[in-house]
């Protein structure tokens, strides 16, 4: 089978539970006591969709233990794919490899008919990436000591998250942070976000304040040397046309630390006097997606709004964040299921939607395994913040946050970039 063919599983591991996403976009979880029995449980479900295509199928997963693509065959045969080591297959099932060579840098990937194809050996051992790896943290003071020559599991995920975080796309992408409720982290994700593709990726992130009503936004993030806000800057569009990506700057508030822009709403006036039709809001769009690679929405409570639904015709990508309450769960379920009966479009946004659950105050586990469980049904993956008073109020600034919570981000961030 080719390295190349599109994964017919994408498993999604956070602990123990695991997402699995077939080709056509249905979805099926499991959980259970530890992760091993999760991913015993994933394997048994490759199988007996391989046994009924008669044929091995391809899985790519991503999540706690790292991103691999496996061959998992009707006989329960688990192989790693061209480009994986065979310790590939041990992170799925902990068990040893059962086929293909790796000695000398060299794989065989075993094809559906009599032959095998070995692929050369290749001259880059790969070890500018693990020393990249390595140079930062405990294990880089380590390093230099001569105490250390390899990263661990957990470096390298974490260096692969911060790959996706920080790459490059051909055009701009945008992201929508929607939930029908008030207080449930629309705000802080918005911010979050910006500031993890901002500090890795290099900047041109704008957070755009979406919101009739009095967005709070503009009140918890750094304000520039002027008071601009959509309203001003849609008044601006056409003199912008043609213009220097630096004329933006008299209508956004740059974040000195965290290196994003931010869009602002007036929160000072009512909702009825800054409502925007579609068209406006395609201007405004247009506008800053010339200056900008990514722009993140920070949505209102309105979803019947002209704005907010012209930001879902407008969306790459979905993510609903909400904090631990029944309440802003079910709000965000609610709003994932009429998303799906709304147009394709919104259903595959809904399908392909990233939850973040915020714990605005410590919670227990169990109610944080209940929710991550029912959204892995909902979305394609869940991200879990822990709590952090540096969230609640106040300025929102990555670098106030807790290890943890900036760790935690990053995967969301990872999560949600993952399909562009």
């Amino acid at each position: 089978m080719s390295a190349t063919l599109r994964p017919a599983l994408r498993v999604f591991v956070r602990g123990d539970t695991a997402t699995v996403v077939d080709e056509n976009g249905a979805t099926t979880s499991f959980s259970g006591g530890s992760d091993l029995d999760v991913r015993q449980a994933v394997v048994a479900h490759a199988v007996r969709l391989a046994h009924q295509r008669g044929r091995p199928v391809a899985v790519e997963t991503s999540g706690d233990r790292g991103s691999h693509r496996l061959e998992v065959g009707a006989d329960g045969q688990i192989r790693a794919l061209s480009g994986e080591s065979a310790d590939a297959e041990a992170e799925l099932t902990e068990m040893p490899a059962t086929s293909g060579d790796t000695r000398g840098g060299a794989h065989t990937v075993k094809l559906d008919g009599p032959e095998a194809v070995t692929t050369r050996a290749s001259f880059i051992d790969g070890s500018a990436e693990r020393d990249l790896i390595l140079s930062t943290g405990l294990h880089g003071w380590l390093r230099k000591l001569g105490l250390v020559h390899s990263p661990t599991a957990a470096e390298v995920a974490r260096h692969r998250r911060v790959q996706i975080v920080a790459a490059q796309w051909a055009g701009p992408r945008t992201i929508a942070v929607v939930n029908g409720k008030g207080g449930v982290g629309k705000t802080p994700t918005t911010a979050m976000l910006s500031a993890v593709y901002a500090r890795f990726g290099g900047g041109s992130v704008l957070a755009f304040d979406n919101n009739d009503t009095r967005g709070t936004l503009g009140w918890r993030t750094e304000q520039g040397r002027h008071e601009s806000t959509i309203a001003d800057l849609l008044a601006a569009a056409d003199s912008l046309q043609g213009a220097p990506t630096s004329a933006m700057a008299a209508y956004i508030h740059h974040q000195t630390d965290d290196r994003y822009d931010v869009l602002r709403s007036n929160p000072r006036v009512l909702s009825a006097d800054q409502r925007l039709t579609t068209r406006e809001f395609d201007t405004l769009v247009s506008t800053v997606g010339r200056g900008y690679r990514l722009v993140v929405f920070d949505s209102g409570n309105d979803e019947s709004a002209d704005r907010w639904l012209r930001m879902i015709d407008w969306a790459n990508q979905l993510v609903v964040p909400t904090v631990t309450s029944p309440e802003s769960a079910e709000s965000a379920a609610l709003l994932l299921e009429a998303l799906a009966a709304r147009d394709e479009h919104s259903a595959l946004l809904a399908r392909d939607a990233v939850v973040v659950i915020t714990q605005a105050e410590p919670a227990g586990k169990a109610r944080v395994a209940q929710l991550v469980e029912t959204f892995s049904s909902l979305a394609r993956a869940v991200a879990v913040i822990p709590f952090d008073p540096a969230l609640k109020d106040g300025p929102l600034r990555f670098g106030a946050l807790r290890a943890a919570t900036r760790e935690a981000w990053i995967e969301a961030a990872a999560y949600t970039a993952d399909r562009f």
